[in-house]
């Protein structure tokens, strides 16, 4: 499995704190099938200032340590971009960096206030050549009011990645619902861990791969954790990645009236 959503850098943003948990996090992804991650901390002006020459530093030396140790796990680079202004002209300048420098980026909405403007936002994204993913959707504390526009943005060429923990139950009954029906509507393109650290938010993705396989098959599965990130990594085009599953219209039920969007 390849991993391209995890704050495994030590002391770079609010991942991992040291190198100790760095290596031990490392051993965790190896145990449960993860053969590549790509290092993806946190940019946002005035809090976590990294940049593209900091992030492809400090994964070189976390990548030496892991080879010293015999540690069998491939790092590449990338961010966990907010949408703020200048974002555009951070990535033309390469100050801001996509995912192994292809057109894919990672791209973190706020988490508690839908953004303004959101959709004109990614779409101008599309609009310069990337490829915006957006990253946690099912944990956004406004997903159950603006659902729809998730739709809208898979439309005109945005990615979904959903966090594996969320499948799995970690982080509650609410982001496994909302996980759940992202991949039952065909609106998730990848599953990645959003590991911080060794404990809770591990970089563990086994599970959610069983759980995908359940509901949607085994080769949408190994799609949702290998099969695309493989095209991504080639910087393939959309057009020619293999497509999201066609899905028949939702009935509703009691827990999409307990958890589903406004209408």
């Amino acid at each position: 499995m390849i991993d391209l959503h995890c704050h495994i850098l030590p002391g770079i943003d609010d991942g991992s704190k040291s190198l100790e948990m760095s290596l031990e996090m490392a051993r965790m992804a190896v145990d449960d099938g993860i053969t590549m991650i790509a290092c993806t901390p946190h940019i946002y002006p005035g809090l976590y200032m990294n940049d593209t020459a900091g992030i492809t530093a400090a994964r070189d030396k976390l990548q030496r340590e892991f080879d010293e140790r015999g540690i069998p796990l491939q790092l590449t680079t990338g961010a966990d971009v907010h949408l703020v202004p200048g974002l555009v002209d951070g990535l033309r300048s390469g100050i801001v960096p996509t995912l192994h420098r292809t057109r894919y980026l990672l791209l973190e909405p706020s988490h508690h206030v839908a953004p303004p403007h959101f959709q004109e936002s990614v779409f101008r994204l599309v609009a310069e050549g990337y490829v915006p993913v957006i990253t946690h959707p099912e944990r956004l504390t406004w997903v159950e009011d603006h659902y729809p526009v998730f739709g809208e943005l898979v439309k005109q060429g945005a990615w979904m990645q959903l966090t594996a923990a969320s499948l799995s139950g970690v982080f509650g009954a609410r982001a496994k619902y909302w996980s759940e029906r992202f991949l039952d509507d065909g609106l998730t393109h990848i599953l990645a861990t959003d590991a911080h650290s060794n404990g809770r938010r591990s970089p563990v993705m086994s599970k959610a791969h069983a759980i995908a396989e359940r509901m949607l098959g085994r080769e949408e599965a190994d799609l949702l954790v290998r099969g695309r990130q493989e095209c991504m990594l080639r910087n393939v085009p959309p057009s020619a990645v293999p497509p999201l599953p066609a899905v028949e219209p939702r009935r509703e039920g009691w827990w999409q009236r307990l958890f589903g969007a406004s209408r």
